[in-house]
């Protein structure tokens, strides 16, 4: 959203440079910091709307700054990578970022994440305090009840600790038990995204939602693969 504040955590004075101008240009007030020790400080500080954060950075990596902020604080984290092996990208997600792109990226596809991703923070924002005062209605799918006010989720009383975006890819499942939804599609509905994006973030973001939430991920009774197709919740 325009005016939201925006955290630039990249080594590379170049490139640096030109995020902060493009992001300016979008309308969004820019932090930024060099390596990740003063990117860390810098979130504390600042309290950013979004964080977009290298993985090679000096002083302390970008895997390393991403677990603290997620431990301290809820700001959506979009990884910079210039690997390109898969398990690479995987561990940005596995530590708690929301999403990564890859080194050399189109500024156009980074502009339109960050877009989504503020998009959806907005969203969620809002399903937190509707316009009507009243809070938003818990509801139960199978085991779970899940409260969209809170960003709870609960199994027979007991708290399930999930991410911001585990939660809100269980919410949308669990909202439409029995529909199958393709990878495309859930890139769509829950990360924003208005064009084809790496399907790998939704597969890995279920794999972790599995081990949260199913007695046994490796066969899952909740969460189902069909295969050819995409995923669904089955309560």
């Amino acid at each position: 959203m325009v005016g939201s504040k925006v955290l630039v955590v990249e080594d590379d004075p170049t490139l640096l440079d030109v995020l902060q101008y493009n992001l300016a240009r979008e309308g969004y007030g820019v932090l930024t910091a060099a390596d990740g020790a003063e990117g860390l400080e810098t979130a504390r500080s600042g309290k950013p709307d979004l964080v977009i954060l290298d993985v090679m950075l000096p002083k302390m990596d970008g895997y390393e700054v991403c677990r603290i902020m997620r431990r301290e604080m809820t700001v959506p984290i979009l990884m910079l990578t210039a690997k390109t092996e898969e398990t690479d990208r995987v561990v940005g997600l596995e530590v708690g970022a929301d999403d990564y792109v890859t080194k050399p990226f189109s500024m156009r596809e980074l502009m339109a994440r960050v877009r989504a991703m503020l998009r959806r923070t907005e969203m969620m924002k809002r399903e937190t305090v509707p316009s009507t005062g009243a809070p938003v209605p818990c509801f139960k799918a199978g085991d779970f009840e899940i409260d969209a006010a809170r960003h709870r989720v609960s199994r027979g009383g007991v708290a399930v600790e999930l991410s911001r975006m585990e939660f809100a890819l269980l919410e949308f499942l669990a909202r439409n038990q029995g529909q199958v939804f393709s990878r495309d599609r859930l890139l769509e509905k829950v990360w924003g995204y208005d064009f084809v994006g790496d399907t790998r973030t939704v597969d890995v973001h279920v794999s972790w939602l599995r081990h949260k939430i199913e007695a046994d991920p490796a066969h899952p009774r909740y969460l189902v693969t069909v295969r050819g197709v995409g995923y669904k919740f089955e309560a």
